[in-house]
């Protein structure tokens, strides 16, 4: 077993502020008697840059750096993967340290999204005759407008026509001609206000009204004055802010965790404080093949309209829990490249890295499937220093194991 090596500690320390004349490390002839009673056995003293070059007293090494001192576990031997370091160096260093814990872990999905209107309410205005924006009283994209209100005014010869028609068959005695002249009328989008305002004035609008059938925000206007319009052509729509979506994405990894009737919280940074409760309503069945993500939709009631379109927003997720599930604070794990892994905490100042299997992350808590036990001590702050240097005794080691079963093996076929 390993001491911290002497540079990694003065870079840490030197770092933090801290001026020592010296290290005094257990075990050193000037450190104090009271404080290094109960230390470990030295074993040997070793070349911090190089495993092989050991002594039996302290010294330098042919690099001219000081020997370090490799000391004696509980059974009186050597564990590589273990690091030992003393208690004043470990305050240094600010290391902190959190108990393995059991119990139930909630799928919490932090993410982001925006606002958007709620589709199912939008009323795309089209004229069902081809003809002319004589007048257009919508200016601009956004205008609030009431159930009632003129849009716009259209010259159609078509109308024209029909309108004609229909003030000719009041004259008839015939029932059936001035319905179907009605019909007509309702059939190219005459409402039956206007339709009565024809019955009883038999005036002929050159120029017909078109009426915004509710109260809504105009989200698109496509046209302007004066412009030729056809049935194929939109020429605005209409949107509602009493009812909005909020559109989500989520990471493919969790995707699997969200389904419709969740409840979701929504913050938003114009108004701090202030959280929106909705949910989830839909889960679209593609991913996003540009960022990879799910896309969530959630639906919210917005009567004072203070959600608006296209405003971004944190949202949080709430999905179902696992059940006893053993977790540690996430910021004990160590991501590795194909193995992760925490670093023990295993009393007496010895720490040893034990590689894990993660599982989901909630909040600042993640899942452990395997590696840990409950009641396991695990270091939450510190640990890629400590981690680092457990690795590479441990993998000195095996070189050191590895060298010497080639020796034997070139020795055997000598003989």
């Amino acid at each position: 077993m390993k001491k911290l090596s002497p540079l990694l500690i003065l870079v840490v320390v030197a770092a933090s502020g801290f001026f020592l004349g010296r290290w005094i490390f257990p075990g050193d002839a000037g450190s104090d008697p009271a404080a290094t009673s109960d230390e470990p056995e030295v074993l040997y003293w070793v070349a911090p840059m190089d495993a092989r070059y050991r002594r039996d007293e302290p010294g330098k090494s042919p690099m001219g750096m000081d020997l370090v001192p490799v000391y004696a576990d509980s059974g009186g031997e050597t564990d590589p993967a273990v690091v030992w370091i003393d208690p004043v160096v470990i305050n240094n260093l600010g290391v902190r340290t959190a108990v393995v814990e059991s119990g139930s872990l909630p799928r919490i999905i932090d993410t982001v999204g925006y606002v958007a209107y709620d589709e199912s309410t939008f009323n795309h205005i089209h004229s069902r005759a081809d003809g002319w924006i004589e007048k257009l009283n919508i200016d601009s994209t956004g205008e609030s407008v009431e159930r009632g209100q003129v849009l716009f005014e259209l010259y159609s010869p078509t109308l024209v026509n029909a309108q004609e028609e229909f003030v000719a068959s009041l004259a008839s005695k015939s029932s059936a001609l001035r319905e179907a002249s009605a019909n007509r009328l309702r059939s190219l989008g005459f409402g039956e206000n206007q339709i009565k305002a024809l019955q009883k004035t038999r005036q002929v609008q050159q120029r017909v009204r078109f009426y915004a059938p509710n109260d809504g925000i105009v989200a698109q206007l496509l046209v302007r004055e004066g412009m030729y319009v056809t049935p194929a052509i939109e020429i605005m729509s209409l949107g509602q802010l009493d009812k909005i979506w909020l559109m989500v994405e989520v990471f493919e990894r969790q995707a699997a965790w969200v389904e419709p009737g969740q409840r979701a919280e929504v913050q938003l940074g114009y108004l701090p404080g202030r959280i929106w409760h909705g949910i989830v309503d839909y889960v679209y069945p593609e991913l996003s093949p540009g960022t990879r993500t799910a896309r969530v939709r959630i639906r919210f009631d917005n009567p004072d309209r203070s959600l608006r379109p296209n405003m971004f927003a944190g949202i949080r997720i709430f999905g179902t829990a696992v059940p006893d599930a053993i977790h540690i604070p996430q910021q004990a794990l160590i991501r590795g490249g194909s193995v992760d892994r925490v670093v023990l905490a295993e009393g007496d100042g010895r720490f040893r890295s034990r590689p894990v299997v993660a599982g989901i992350e909630s909040g600042d808590r993640i899942q452990i499937l395997s590696g840990l036990s409950v009641g396991e001590t695990v270091v939450s702050s510190g640990q890629f220093l400590i981690d680092s240097e457990s690795n590479i005794d441990a993998e000195i080691a095996r070189m050191e194991q590895a060298a010497g079963a080639d020796d034997h093996s070139n020795h055997k076929q000598a003989e």
